[in-house]
Formats: structure tokens, C-alpha cells, sequence
């Protein structure tokens, strides 16, 4: 028996990531599984049914390992480190995208030039404004203009004037928790983001990456051969 495997059942789901066999169908949109265990999770997509609950606000989920991550927002739990800064995360995904801060990674191209982009956001806006490909969303009160649906919310809320968030230290307050957030960094000497570049340590995400591109920029330009 293959050593991976504990029983004769694991062994023949272990040859199928080999063969590709997938002999559990969906009855409702035919994708088919290697599991029976994969096609009832997947049939929750077409039922609707969450069966995983907090017991803390009563969330659903699901499949139990949503509910499994879901609850570091109540624990305060972070597992996942930057091996950069040493910034702590609930999640891989967390991390991941963090990480592109210090290593300069733009793993989002466009297809009709060559720019590449750093984050989903920065390409999507890029199509709009550069190749007029995609839809503006509105804000129906100023008629600004947004490409993501996340940045016109928060922008709506401004125009409400609704300030729940309340600085601890100096009792500003705020529309947002990601405002509040960036806020109290005025009253940290705590600089937790670093130029993967040149090391020149900040203290905010949008500091950093506004540094980077103009670092990067600088070491292309010295790195360039002298004109003829």
C-alpha cells in the first residue's frame, strides 16, 4: 500500500489526483469530484444551506474550515507572520498579498500593454481609465466615479457624515474602522512597513507603496546605460 495512505479507501482517492478521475457529479450543475465529501460541500452552493455556526455572533458558513478562520476575528489569533516586518495575519491569503509590499511583486498584467500591477484594484482602474474597458460605478450624489464597488460604499459614507469610529487617544472620529486604523499609526512610532528596495521603514501601507514605485523608478533609471 502507498505510504501516503492510512487505508485502502485513501490510496483510491490519493491515484485520482493522478488519474483526474472524478466520479461524483453535481445533479444540479453536472461539476463533477473526486470525493463524495467535495460534492456535498459544493450542493451548499445551490441549496444555500450553512450548517457551521458561530457561537459567538451566529455567523453561518458553509464548510466548517470558513467557520475555522472566522473565528480569529473574535479570538484575536494570528498564525501567519511576515518574515519581512514580522506583522502577524489571520489567514495565508492575508499574508500573501501583504507580502508584495516588500518584495515589489506585480503578478497583475494587462493584455493590451505592458504594465504590470501590484494589486487586482490597480489593474481594473488601469483597463478604465487607460483602454475604456469595464463600467464606471456612480456615486449617485457627486457623480464621482469608482471602479471598485468596496471604494463607492465607503465613499457613501461620507456623504452620510455618520462618524461611529472614535479614536481612543485623541477622540477623532471616523466614517470608517480601516480610517480609525490608519489614524491611530499618528500616535505609534511603530513603522511596520519596510521598502523591500532600500529598507526605509513606514508607518502606512499607502506610504510604502507610494515609495516603492518611486525607488523602483530610481534604480531603473541608474540601472539604464548612459545615452549615446
Amino acid at each position: 500500500m502507498c505510504r501516503c495512505c492510512a487505508s485502502s479507501i485513501d490510496l483510491a482517492v490519493h491515484r485520482r489526483s493522478h488519474s483526474g478521475e472524478k466520479p461524483f457529479e453535481c445533479t444540479v450543475c453536472s461539476k463533477r469530484f473526486t470525493t463524495s465529501g467535495k460534492r456535498v460541500r459544493h450542493s451548499r452552493i445551490h441549496s444555500g444551506e450553512k450548517p457551521y455556526k458561530c457561537h459567538v455572533c451566529e455567523k453561518t458558513f458553509r464548510v466548517s474550515s470558513t467557520l475555522h478562520r472566522h473565528m480569529r476575528v473574535h479570538t484575536g489569533d494570528k498564525p501567519y507572520d511576515c518574515p519581512y516586518c514580522g506583522k502577524l495575519f489571520k489567514t495565508n491569503a492575508e499574508l500573501k498579498l501583504h507580502v508584495r509590499i516588500h518584495t515589489g511583486a506585480k503578478p497583475y498584467s494587462c493584455r493590451h500593454c505592458s504594465q504590470r500591477f501590484t494589486w487586482r484594484d490597480q489593474l481594473k482602474t488601469h483597463l478604465l481609465k487607460s483602454h475604456n474597458e469595464g463600467t464606471w460605478l456612480t456615486c449617485n450624489i457627486c457623480q464621482k466615479k469608482f471602479s471598485n464597488s468596496g471604494h463607492l460604499k465607503l465613499h457613501l459614507l461620507r456623504h452620510s457624515n455618520i462618524k461611529l469610529y472614535v479614536c481612543n487617544t485623541c477622540s477623532k472620529r471616523f466614517c470608517t474602522a480601516p480610517e480609525l486604523i490608519s489614524h491611530q499609526l499618528v500616535h505609534s512610532h511603530y513603522k511596520q512597513f519596510s521598502c523591500g528596495l532600500c529598507g526605509k521603514d513606514f508607518k502606512c501601507k499607502h506610504s510604502v507603496i507610494r515609495h516603492f514605485k518611486r525607488c523602483s523608478d530610481k534604480q531603473t533609471l541608474s540601472s539604464s546605460p548612459p545615452s549615446p
